[in-house]
């Protein structure tokens, strides 16, 4: 029974996950007010579990075959990974990528032990650049599509905003279908991260201290403590960078952000890859910002200090993880 201490910091890097990801995925929605907060713990936490039980063990498989673990190197690594997100995101106010500070960490120590595995590191370290890639190119079909739909429908702009000279009945409808996209989309959101984030919290146990039935429950659920305890402060700080910072995001332009966002999760759950939501939602905002013509000065120095933090985020994760399990090992502790 002693031995399951060791997951306090999984549970540890879970709560954290579930702090920095509902930006991702409702901020635009709860900065604009759109749904209240209560209603969007709820819709994630519900998400987040379904996504993890239908399809969150392909990335188990993944992070485990980085570096042989014990009960003491997966503590570490869980502990250095989520401090490093906080630190990031916390501190920073920047989209920290949980993904990269889970394989900086395995990686640290997997080079103290003389045991990582680097067969599968191309694989994931391309994802960092085609996570955002894939996510605008989808943005980029995505929106226009979405324009034609609600400008036949005669509800919207040529942005895809409320037209403004529509009858009372158009702005209704057309409020209520965009609620309702904006609701549908957060929900498939969810659903990804919960599929495609999962092995980010457990995966370092998977096959020494847990099964694959415990991997997925334990790490669902400490995301979705993280989601109902510090999530909304988070949101407002992050979403500052990313929401208003980087592009001011509109309800509609979040919808299409946050549907492509999940479909490229999605797709790497099913490959097996942990990727970043933050890398995912950037390059949708990215999109978003092109269509509509709105990067600036301004967006260039939010997009600037985001890809900073995505290359100090594995850095940090490494360069932590590798000294204190260096000090550990050196103690005679390990």
């Amino acid at each position: 029974m002693l031995s399951y201490l060791w997951l306090i910091s999984g549970l540890y890097m879970g709560w954290s996950l579930g702090v920095n990801d509902p930006s991702h995925i409702f901020g635009t929605a709860y900065i604009t007010k759109m749904l209240k907060w209560k209603t969007i713990a709820i819709l994630l936490c519900v998400f987040i579990i379904l996504g993890a039980v239908l399809q969150g063990k392909y990335g188990l498989e993944t992070l485990k075959s980085l570096a042989s673990q014990t009960n003491l190197s997966a503590f570490i690594t869980a502990f250095v990974a989520a401090t490093t997100v906080l630190i990031m995101a916390g501190k920073f106010n920047l989209p920290a990528s949980t993904s990269q500070a889970m394989f900086g960490a395995i990686i640290g120590i997997g080079l103290v032990n003389h045991n990582a595995n680097f067969s599968k590191a191309p694989a994931i370290m391309s994802s960092w650049i085609l996570t955002p890639i894939g996510c605008i190119l989808i943005t980029l079909v995505l929106y226009p599509l979405f324009v034609l739909i609600f400008n036949k429908m005669g509800i919207a702009d040529k942005n895809g905003e409320m037209n403004m000279n529509g009858t009372p009945a158009q702005k209704k409808r057309y409020t209520a279908i965009l609620n309702t996209g904006v609701i549908l989309a957060g929900c498939y959101g969810a659903y990804a991260l919960g599929a495609n984030n999962l092995a980010n919290v457990t995966g370092v146990y998977y096959g020494t201290l847990l099964n694959e039935a415990g991997a997925i429950w334990i790490g669902a659920i400490s995301i979705c403590i993280g989601v109902v305890t510090y999530g909304k402060k988070i949101t407002d700080k992050v979403m500052q960078t990313v929401g208003k910072d980087l592009v001011a995001l509109t309800p509609f332009g979040s919808f299409n952000a946050v549907i492509a966002m999940a479909i490229v999760m999605q797709i790497y759950a099913v490959i097996g890859i942990p990727v970043s939501s933050a890398q995912a939602l950037v390059g949708g905002t990215l999109a978003v910002g092109i269509i509509r013509k709105q990067l600036n000065k301004r967006s260039v120095r939010a997009l600037r200090n985001t890809l900073l933090g995505w290359i100090f985020t594995p850095i940090m994760g490494c360069v932590l993880s590798f000294a204190i399990y260096f000090v550990v090992k050196m103690c005679g502790l390990s």
